[in-house]
């Protein structure tokens, strides 16, 4: 039965038998007669044949989620073991996207593998929206978000703060009344923006500029577009794009506005001039998302508790010259 699993398996991965059969170095006729048996003794098909790609029928459904439940049991019984041993090693499947990968994980995976040398890491990066879907899979231990609507859904514990400023080009002309509410770079830096003395700008001021957006499905796709609604008014959009660094370096070239995280202030060189944003979804949590399980494995939770306490706070690092 276990092999038979496998074959299932493999074909609901390849969506087709000939090519299951090429990666489990069978027939494909023997690969049938070996899936035809698993469905008579459920009662059910499990694959629909008329469609190209396979895709499951009900029945396979429910096979293939009992499938990847038997897999999540035998995978932290074996994980629980290692850990009973007391060998403080293990695999830690970690998932990012390129802001936090980059700008928020690198120091922190490099002093924690010196700490904890006998932990294997594997990092994955991708778009938010696809890490969560792999953590729900189980394919991850862990990864981040600031959506309240995703939290929820997983086991999460706070892991860092930060704030979302509007970029601005320093060509760019602006209203007259927006006169003493700009930042520097160094301003940020020196988390001047954090201050409760400093002014907080009013989003309408920038009606007529354009703006670098993200796509729908990023976290500051939905805020920019609470904040917009706050302000009253529809953006004027140059652009969308995928990645919050990318944003940033395009402002800083004159190509318009951009929401960025005062987390990517790293050096005095640019031409750009910071907001501060009057508006409460500028502020974010990112919170550490784990799946809903009975046991964490001993690497992941020595991470979140490395992490928590050594990710530093914006404008940390004063001069990081070249690393945007």
């Amino acid at each position: 039965m276990e092999q038979d699993m496998k074959y299932i398996y493999q074909v609901y991965q390849d969506g087709s038998f000939s090519a299951a059969a090429e990666h489990l170095y069978m027939s494909q006729p023997a690969l049938s007669i070996a899936v035809k048996r698993v469905e008579d003794a459920i009662g059910a098909e499990i694959f629909d044949r008329s469609r190209r790609p396979l895709t499951l029928t009900e029945a396979g459904r429910a096979y293939i989620d009992t499938l990847h439940y038997i897999r999540y049991l035998e995978e932290d019984l074996s994980r629980r073991i290692e850990d009973l041993r007391g060998l403080q090693t293990g695999t830690l499947r970690l998932g990012g996207t390129h802001f936090l990968n980059c700008y928020i994980l690198a120091p922190i995976l490099a002093s924690f593998t010196k700490q904890y040398p006998g932990v294997q890491l594997e990092l994955s990066e991708d778009s938010a929206v696809k890490l969560q879907a792999r953590l729900q899979r189980r394919e991850l231990d862990l990864t981040f978000s600031c959506a309240p609507e995703i939290v929820e859904n997983f086991e999460h514990r706070p892991a860092f703060y930060d704030h979302v400023l509007l970029a601005v080009h320093r060509d760019t002309p602006l209203p007259p009344e927006l006169d003493g509410y700009s930042l520097s770079a160094e301003d940020v830096m020196n988390r001047r923006h954090l201050e409760e003395t400093c002014p907080k700008t009013d989003l309408r001021h920038f009606r007529d500029v354009d703006f670098i957006m993200l796509r729908e499905g990023n976290n500051l796709f939905s805020r920019g577009n609470q904040m917009f609604k706050e302000a009253g008014f529809d953006p004027k959009v140059k652009m969308s794009i995928s990645q919050m660094v990318t944003s940033y370096r395009l402002a800083d070239n004159g190509l318009g506005a951009a929401f960025v995280s005062d987390r990517l202030v790293r050096s005095r060189r640019g031409h750009l001039r910071f907001f501060k944003l009057d508006s409460e979804h500028a502020d974010r949590l990112f919170y550490f998302l784990l799946p809903k399980r009975d046991y964490t494995p001993f690497a992941v939770r020595r991470f979140i508790d490395f992490a928590a306490a050594n990710i530093p706070h914006p404008g940390f690092h004063l001069e990081q010259e070249g690393q945007i």
